[in-house]
């Protein structure tokens, strides 16, 4: 699925999303402009929860909020039957602050800060997946002084490589992410756990990484997890009744690109958990999932209009639109690729263009090589498959302004979030004389 599922021309040739034509929606709000389809995102909510319900009924499904995170989204998140998880205290404070139930909420991340471990106490997260030593040493120290218990997952780290950009790579062994198996570090860190007043070890949770096409490497990590825990048993007598093989399924960024299946990912997973827990000899615990861009990634869609054109003979020609690295630096940060359509007409000869941003690097190219109607300055060019890690990751590099996102459906508009305004950009500045806050 490339567009969202409700991705239609009208008989102009205009491009829209919802029942609501992009031409207009940029009319209306201007571009750079971000547009979710609610419908696209909640069928994929479904599909995950429709897979596992059938293929594994003791499940959870968590959205990962770092893919791209709003109330509004929230709001469907919570309406569809997931959790959350977030990796941040500025994440659990929208969720919270969204009205999203804390019990519902995993806090993730790697280098937990003192303080926001003692936000997620004191919100009533329902879990905590450790990452390191660090964390039990300060978890353990929060609850001592001021008592209660944190359920937790141990993150493991199997060291297992899997066919997608090494940025985007989280279960090797030279990652940031989680206690080594191989090295001894995991099992000291669950012996340590044990001797931590306050720390209940649910389980372990495995992620190895973003963008992931094979099946099979979430096997092996669920196989990896349950070998592990099996020595744990004999070890400490600890027993899990949650595990999380994680997320990062992948999408279509190309039509040439394969379809991940949501169903096989449930079978794979589910049968391998059931056949740990029978080696282990233990009754089924729950299995934890945490989709996030396969969720909103099928849903966005970026819309930007053209500016100048250069034409380079012999070599290739710009088109430059008013967007690029600052609302999406996919493209730069790990080489992500797109395509692209114009969203305004569809008649005209194919041509090869660069899509350029207008900020001044280099490196601001949002397609290399992408096949449209032969553009013109005031046309519009619409990205699919734009709603996760854009908008998550958008600065104000050049004092760019970040876009407005709008969410649609059955013909009706809702603002998420709107567009910033020049005032924004000085919010946090201290101006001569001022007394600066904290």
């Amino acid at each position: 699925m490339l567009w969202p599922v409700t991705a239609e021309r009208d008989d102009a040739g205009r491009l829209a999303v919802g029942g609501v034509s992009l031409p207009g929606l940029a009319e209306q709000f201007g571009t750079p402009l971000y547009v979710y389809d609610e419908q696209t995102i909640r069928q994929q909510c479904r599909a995950y929860k429709s897979a596992f319900d059938q293929h594994y009924p003791h499940s959870r499904v968590v959205y990962a909020g770092k893919a791209f995170l709003a109330p509004s989204l929230i709001r469907i998140i919570q309406d569809e039957g997931l959790s959350l998880d977030v990796v941040s205290a500025g994440e659990l404070y929208v969720a919270v602050k969204s009205g999203f139930p804390p019990e519902r909420i995993t806090f993730h991340g790697n280098n937990k800060s003192p303080d926001e471990l003692r936000m997620a106490l004191e919100a009533g997260v329902g879990e905590i997946v450790i990452d390191n030593f660090y964390e039990i040493e300060v978890l353990g120290g929060l609850l001592a002084a001021h008592g209660g218990r944190v359920d937790a997952l141990l993150r493991l780290n199997p060291g297992i490589d899997t066919h997608t950009h090494d940025y985007r790579k989280t279960g090797i062994v030279d990652s940031k992410f989680g206690l080594l198996i191989e090295t001894g570090d995991a099992a000291k860190a669950v012996e340590l756990i044990s001797k931590t007043e306050g720390i209940q070890l649910r389980g372990y949770h495995i992620h190895l990484g973003s963008q992931i096409f094979e099946i099979e490497p979430y096997q092996a990590a669920v196989e990896s997890l349950f070998e592990f825990a099996t020595e744990m048993r004999d070890r400490f007598g600890i027993v899990p009744d949650q595990i999380s093989p994680g997320g990062g399924l992948g999408i279509q960024y190309e039509s040439t690109d394969p379809d991940a299946s949501v169903e096989d990912f449930a079978r794979t997973v589910a049968e391998a958990t059931r056949a740990g827990a029978e080696r282990m000899g233990i009754d089924l615990p729950e299995l934890i999932v945490e989709p996030g861009r396969s969720i909103i990634g099928p849903a966005g869609v970026a819309v930007y209009r053209v500016g100048s054109i250069k034409d380079i003979p012999g070599v290739r020609r710009y088109v430059c639109v008013d967007g690029g690295m600052a609302d999406n630096i996919r493209p730069p940060l790990y080489d992500a690729v797109y395509e692209a359509a114009l969203a305004n007409r569809d008649d005209g000869d194919e041509a090869t263009v660069t899509i350029a941003g207008k900020y001044c690097e280099s490196g601001d190219v949002l397609i290399r090589d992408a096949r449209l109607r032969s553009p013109e300055s005031g046309d519009l060019i619409a990205i699919p498959a734009s709603g996760a890690y854009c908008l998550a990751m958008a600065s104000n590099y050049n004092m760019a302004l970040r876009p407005a996102v709008v969410m649609v459906r059955d013909g009706e508009t809702t603002v998420m979030q709107r567009r910033e305004r020049f005032e924004d950009l000085l919010a946090r500045d201290v101006m001569v004389g001022q007394v600066p806050s904290h």
